[in-house]
């Protein structure tokens, strides 16, 4: 029996069936699965402003496989907007509240299956947590990306480069009517922005999970084949429902080591990793074992896709040149291809339907001729992380993979980017921003406009920038996140003084601070504890019970991060 049918099947339950029938509901409907629609629409965000036309798809291909359609809002916000300001804050912990809607709504209601509508950063990963939590029938409709707009510094624009030329605005190669200019055109249309950062490689990971239609990710929101698979979307969860497959069938570590082969071999967001571990704690995977996992396929996959921010290609050019089906076709041999997907059918029997389009291989490279022989994405450890950071290969030029300076540290994401639009930052600094954990921040903000603003300033390639806070998907240059543990909880970032030397060596996996440890002892016992920046509101509770970013950063109940005595030099 449904979910459904037992609450809306027979006398007792007449009064369920009259709530329903009071909305227009027919006998004939209430026969029928119901599914819901978790529908992240909004006139605030460009990747869900479509999302209501792409529901009335959806609805229509659950109608014509024999489903009742119920759709409900869900919260999302926008990380554009947030950035560098207040509103970042809230960004990272809106992911846990989305996972909490989806829960609530399908729960309260005992729906049969879920639709999941969303494109952008958190959305997306709060939507899966949700899948992972509920274990049931759910698949997942991204929106789509945006269209890039005209090119601008050897590359189609997008909407990141505003920062970059306000950097060149100050640094007086760029002039405000130019930029006024280019303001009104980067963003051309609807959608995920459209280079790769944390909305699009969260919609390929969930597509290379299994969690999407082929071609899910990548369509552009403005192309027809989009509201196709809406429609195909609507059809499949009701035969999901049917058949018996629930998420639980999709969602678990074989489909996460291909999301983990596919970050990196394609250099996406380092956010990912942060996601992943989420998604992975709500499907019952120790989140210790999915960072040996990061460190293990990193150093094992080829990194065969470059695309915005990495090159000048944008998600158009990657959708174009066969998307995320084309490079799991390259890393087939490498793939976990028995696994469970929404179409009903294994990864492997999806990749033997796929029709290879043109392949541009100067985006999609293959597994003998790769950019390089290692992953897009890296985990780094030792005394100033111990329990581990994270960086990103793929955006940071070659020279600067081992990159040694003097520490330049400020207490918050201000004062830094004050700092580097002043020209207090020179070549050789390391800037260390700290108290932007997921508890100190809190909410672990992106550090975003620091990396563009070092960019615009022509410091890019001569400074590094390490904190316990993220960084977009777009940044470049080199730099190392989610210091763990953060300094909110006395982890050593907390201990790092202006002139320490710090080091940071991809190739070794390793970030180090030059102290000794009797000096870190000494300044250990002069460590005086923040107070939390808010006690009341979500974020008086997210900064109480947000867990160490190498959890992923879900809310948890624990006080401690389980290594956190272990962690402390």
């Amino acid at each position: 029996m449904r979910r459904s049918e037992k609450i809306l099947k027979g006398p007792d339950a007449s009064f369920n069936r009259a709530v329903y029938k009071s909305m227009g509901f027919s006998d004939n409907d209430l026969k029928k699965p119901i599914i819901g629609i978790a529908n992240t629409w909004s006139e605030l965000v460009p990747g869900s402003y479509h999302l209501r036309e792409l529901a009335d798809s959806v609805k229509r291909g659950i109608y014509a496989a024999g489903g009742t359609p119920v759709e409900f809002g869900v919260i999302g916000a926008c990380d554009g907007t947030a950035q560098g300001n207040e509103g970042m804050r809230y960004i990272l912990p809106s992911r846990d509240l989305i996972a909490n809607d989806v829960e609530i709504m399908v729960q309260a209601h005992q729906l049969d299956g879920v639709a999941l509508l969303g494109s952008c950063d958190k959305i997306v990963p709060g939507l899966l947590m949700a899948a992972a939590r509920l274990k049931l029938p759910a698949i997942l409709l991204p929106g789509g990306p945006m269209q890039g707009g005209p090119v601008f510094d050897g590359r189609s624009s997008d909407l990141t480069s505003l920062s970059e030329g306000c950097g060149m605005v100050k640094a007086g190669v760029l002039t405000e009517d130019e930029l006024y200019e280019l303001e009104n055109a980067c963003g051309p249309g609807c959608g995920s922005c459209s280079f790769y950062g944390t909305a699009n490689t969260m919609c390929c990971l969930a597509e290379c999970m299994g969690m999407t239609l082929p071609g899910g990710a990548l369509t552009p929101a403005v192309y027809a084949e989009r509201r196709r698979i809406a429609f195909a979307t609507g059809e499949k969860i009701v035969a999901l429902v049917e058949q018996g497959i629930d998420a639980g069938q999709i969602i678990h570590e074989k489909s996460l080591e291909n999301a983990v082969r596919f970050l990196n071999a394609t250099g996406g967001s380092t956010n990912g990793i942060l996601h992943l571990l989420a998604i992975a704690e709500e499907a019952g995977i120790d989140s210790r074992a999915m960072m040996e996992k990061f460190k293990s396929i990193g150093m094992e996959t080829p990194l065969i896709v470059k695309v915005n921010p990495a090159s000048p290609y944008n998600m158009e050019d990657f959708y174009h040149s066969g998307g995320v089906p084309q490079v799991m076709k390259e890393l087939e041999s490498l793939l976990n291809l028995d696994i469970m997907t929404v179409t009903g059918e294994s990864l492997g029997i999806n990749l033997q339907k796929f029709r290879e389009k043109n392949v541009n291989r100067n985006i999609i490279k293959t597994l003998e001729e790769p950019f390089s022989r290692f992953g897009g994405i890296a985990v780094l450890e030792g005394n100033l992380a111990p329990e581990g950071c994270i960086t990103k290969p793929s955006a940071i030029k070659e020279n600067m993979h081992i990159f040694h300076g003097t520490a330049r540290v400020f207490d918050c994401e201000e004062d830094a980017e004050a700092a580097i639009l002043s020209g207090k930052i020179h070549p050789g600094n390391v800037v260390v921003i700290r108290y932007e954990g997921p508890k100190g921040g809190p909410g672990m903000r992106e550090m975003y406009k620091a990396m563009k603003y070092l960019y615009g300033m022509g410091l890019s390639e001569s400074t590094a920038l390490i904190t316990d806070g993220r960084f977009s998907g777009t940044n470049n240059g080199c730099f190392a996140g989610h210091i763990s543990p953060e300094a909110a909880e006395g982890g050593p970032i907390a201990l790092v003084e202006d002139g320490d030397e710090i080091t940071v060596d991809i190739p070794a996996g390793s970030i180090t601070l030059h102290v000794g440890d009797d000096e870190l002892k000494k300044r250990r016992q002069q460590f005086i504890p923040p107070k939390p920046k808010y006690t009341q509101g979500y974020l008086g509770l997210y900064s109480r019970l947000a867990s160490s970013a190498s959890r992923g950063a879900v809310l948890s109940l624990q006080d401690k991060h389980p290594q956190k005595e272990k962690s402390q030099p």
